[in-house]
């Protein structure tokens, strides 16, 4: 009796181990963005993040943030770089394939790539952040000149 109880807690054991490592190849192979933006928010805690988009393969993650720079998340592992880029300081092209860009960072060289997105949009907006001309429109925005003034108000 003694024997099979020992046998049981051998083979859960073994379950247990090879569950959780299939679990950290899982995590190192497809990285959180909700932990990624927990670090940046650690790396950059007066940043708010407006919008994100991941790279197809999730390894990188590229934010708008609410002052017109953007942010790039970087994923190595469980280890996440950080960077803020304020708008211009890239240079982006278009990847072959059209549902990328290709960006290089000449204050950090090293995080030049060639980034694939989702789909083609995905890599418009972004361009948009890094390049500084992304000017969203708000719907509960206002045409001044549909606003009557104060003094045509009274008339």
């Amino acid at each position: 009796m003694l024997w099979l109880l020992l046998i049981i807690v051998v083979i859960l054991a073994g379950s247990f181990y090879m569950w959780m490592n299939a679990r950290a190849e899982r995590d190192w192979n497809d990285p959180d963005a909700g932990s990624a933006m927990v670090e940046f928010g650690r790396a950059f805690p007066d940043e708010a993040i407006r919008a994100l988009h991941s790279t197809a393969d999730r390894k990188a993650i590229f934010l708008r943030l609410h002052d017109g720079k953007a942010g790039f998340i970087q994923s190595h592992g469980t280890h996440y770089v950080c960077h803020v880029i304020q708008p211009g300081k890239v240079r982006v092209n278009s990847s072959e394939s059209g549902h990328g860009l290709i960006v290089h960072f000449p204050d950090f060289a090293y995080l030049d790539n060639a980034f694939e997105f989702h789909n083609a949009g995905e890599a418009a907006e972004v361009s948009l952040w890094l390049l500084g001309s992304f000017s969203p429109k708000s719907e509960f925005a206002v045409d001044e000149a549909d606003v009557p003034s104060p003094a045509k108000a009274g008339e």
